[in-house]
């Protein structure tokens, strides 16, 4: 019970005091889950990132189900995904009730601003340490290269560039194991 209050707490914390939705919120489910409880590894972590990011839904609450789901199994994920949701359902409720009273106010839209560049760095700090961890060959360069050229210049679905690249990446691994045992 007492890591059910633990997980809850911790991914409440985390969808209290994230602004800018799932990406954001990466570096520090990142610092909390592996850096200071240790239950995921960086490699486990960067899986969550990739099959949330896959999988219909915010990426940071199917991040969260995964790391509850392992911590307690199917209760584990509940809760999780509860304490991931909740602050954002009580912040919009309070928004939606005062929100046309102070959005035209110069406070809150410089505030708002501040922390829409404050959340681009965190997204390129997020790219950065994943890009540390995944890209570690050639194979992995070109196909980061080609992704992002594909992105940022061409009309492509995400759905297919994933599928190219994880078969690239079978492709890659079949002639690396094939190559091992010739050897």
């Amino acid at each position: 019970m007492n890591e059910l209050w633990e997980l809850f707490t911790i991914f409440f914390r985390i969808g209290a005091f994230t602004f800018g939705g799932g990406y954001a919120m990466l570096p520090i489910i990142q610092e909390e889950v592996v850096n200071k409880r240790n239950w995921a590894t960086d490699e486990e972590i960067i899986d969550y990132y990739a099959i949330g990011q896959c999988t219909p839904g915010i990426i940071a609450v199917n991040t969260a189900t995964f790391i509850g789901y392992k911590r307690k199994g199917v209760l584990g994920g509940i809760v999780a995904t509860m304490g991931v949701v909740f602050p954002s359902l009580i912040i919009i409720t309070l928004i939606s009730k005062f929100f046309m009273h102070f959005q035209e106010n110069t406070i809150v839209q410089h505030a708002f601003g501040g922390i829409r560049v404050a959340v681009v760095a965190l997204i390129t700090h997020t790219v950065y340490k994943m890009m540390k961890q995944t890209v570690k060959d050639w194979t992995g360069i070109a196909i980061f290269i080609a992704a992002f050229v594909v992105i940022v210049w061409m009309d492509v679905s995400p759905i297919l560039i994933i599928l190219l690249s994880a078969f690239t990446g079978i492709i890659k691994g079949r002639n690396d194991a094939m190559k091992g045992e010739k050897r």
